[in-house]
């Protein structure tokens, strides 16, 4: 038996929320006066959220959080905070704890607590406060709620006030059990544990022997998953290797061409801007792969020195034609650089003949966030047109070490490449797991924005019918435990959700996570 966690939006929910209500707190535990309807709201109706779980197109379960002041507590016993052991600073309060008596088993309360603690987490919330029924104290215990103050109410329904925070959720049951957040972003990764106990080693100093065997074997084990010649290793994210790449572009003294379809692209254009590179660009409609008959027709027409592209493009899912862009840069005498930021470690990738790419270690390669690289096929000789620290040719001519570097990250980094010693099987995987995700999200009726034959294998780009909100959707998967991409800006506006495919997630998470979407799609999104 499953069950979904959503925040309730539908006038059926609504409705059935008044029925639990009433038949909770009326005909049950008796704070109300019974009616004919046999429907209770809430005095604070307007300003409740509710969090619910259905059991296919059934209310079984409810909470509501508040976070107006006062709260209902404060009538009952005076401001709350003269009450409390521990101090708040943004708390909220709970109210309407109800089950259905048929669902009483222990498992819906926990989940709705689990639910419950995520949505304040991403609130902003450092404490939940509840006037809890004596008759189940021993119940909001387990879901570590701690009692203050004292008793209110009547004897035949008397209640405890009691407080949760992160501190008391992770110490009482519901805690104890709750799952980290399932990982569907495509960055941060999932770091594997022995990449983490790589990263807890003890540092060692950047100009020591020990440091240069490692720089050496991430270096080594970069060059053979990408077929490059050389590359850097800088200490950043992916803005400052596409910042490096710009400044040797800058290096060229001609003309150049940067291809946009999406948001990455757009970026490039901003990084070529900052470095004032004389360029025109091309933009294909986002969601399309570039056309390589117009970018042909384009440079048959005018003159340049370099192209610059995104590979795959994150913000819509594409993945533009690589050895396309190769071939044209060949044809037409052009330096090729390439942002991989999003596609290493996802496909096969052949770099040789590419003049710079981008590429970064806390994507598709499961390392932490903090490692970026520049893969470069000709040598490279340092130069004081550009800053120091953007400067690749400085890189080369100090082994790869001009300034300090973390022996931590780039022990962790050698560690997560250690599963492409043999890619082919992390690329059939990550395959296999987009093919089966898309399959069923458009089952579920919805639409990827990229054409099958034009996608790249790591992100998916989710198209929600008219009306339908996509921080809603992703919502309520983080309520259920899954993580999923909707809240850049450039989603937002375009009310877009990314699933991406990148991280080690087990069969049984991905069936729980298809199981929640189309549970989610039949109730909210497709009606």
């Amino acid at each position: 038996m499953s069950f979904i966690y959503k925040i309730a939006t539908e006038q059926e929910e609504f409705e059935q929320i008044n029925q639990l209500n009433y038949q909770t707190f009326v005909e049950e535990i008796p704070q109300h006066d019974k009616n004919k309807s046999k429907t209770l709201t809430d005095k604070f109706h307007k300003e409740n959220t509710y969090m619910i779980c259905l059991k296919d197109e059934l209310v079984i379960g409810m909470i509501c959080v508040r976070s107006n002041r006062p709260f209902s507590l404060d009538g009952k016993i005076g401001e709350v905070e003269e009450h409390l052991p521990v101090q708040a600073k943004k708390p909220c309060e709970i109210r309407l704890l109800a089950v259905d008596p048929a669902y009483r088993n222990g498992r819906v309360f926990l989940g709705l607590a689990q639910a419950l603690i995520r949505f304040c987490l991403k609130a902003g919330y450092d404490m939940a406060l509840i006037s809890g029924t004596t008759r189940e104290q021993k119940l909001y215990e387990q879901m570590g709620f701690q009692p203050f103050a004292y008793l209110t109410g009547s004897e035949d329904a008397a209640f405890q006030p009691m407080y949760l925070t992160k501190s008391t959720f992770d110490e009482g049951i519901a805690g104890r059990i709750l799952k980290e957040q399932i990982n569907f972003l495509p960055g941060p990764a999932t770091i594997a544990p022995e990449v983490q106990q790589a990263l807890a080693k003890v540092p060692i100093s950047h100009r020591s022997k020990e440091f240069d065997g490692i720089l050496h074997e991430v270096q080594g084990q970069l060059k053979t998953l990408v077929r490059a010649n050389d590359v850097q290793i800088l200490h950043g994210t992916g803005t400052l290797a596409n910042d490096a790449v710009a400044g040797q572009l800058s290096l060229l003294n001609g003309k150049g061409l940067i291809l946009m379809n999406g948001e990455f692209g757009k970026r490039l254009v901003d990084h070529a801007n900052r470095f004032q590179l004389q360029f025109e660009t091309m933009e294909a409609e986002w969601g399309k792969a570039f056309d390589m008959v117009l970018i042909k027709e384009w440079l048959e027409r005018r003159k340049v020195d370099w192209i610059w592209a995104v590979h795959c493009e994150t913000s819509t899912g594409v993945l533009n034609d690589l050895e396309q862009l190769k071939r044209l840069s060949k044809e037409y005498n052009l330096k090729l650089a390439i942002d991989c930021i999003s596609s290493i470690g996802t496909i096969p990738i052949d770099l040789s003949g590419v003049a710079f790419a981008s590429a970064v270690s806390g994507k598709a390669l499961a390392s932490y966030t903090g490692v970026s690289f520049v893969f470069h096929e000709e040598e490279l000789i340092p130069s004081n047109r550009l800053p120091r620290y953007l400067d690749l040719g400085a890189y080369a001519a100090a082994g790869g070490t001009p300034y300090t570097q973390s022996s931590n990250l780039l022990s962790a980094l050698t560690v997560a490449l250690q599963k492409y010693k043999y890619p082919e099987s992390v690329y059939e995987t990550i395959a296999l797991r987009y093919n089966k995700i898309r399959r069923a999200v458009e089952e579920a009726g919805l639409s990827v924005l990229s054409a099958e034959n034009e996608s790249a294998p790591g992100i998916m780009t989710i198209l929600l019918p008219d009306g339908k909100n996509a921080i809603q959707l992703g919502d309520d998967l983080y309520f259920n435990g899954f993580t999923v991409h909707y809240e850049s800006s450039y989603l937002q506006q375009k009310n877009w959700l990314q699933i991406s495919c990148i991280n080690d997630v087990s069969e049984k998470d991905v069936n729980k996570l298809l199981h929640t979407i189309r549970g989610l799609s039949e109730k909210t999104l497709v009606k």
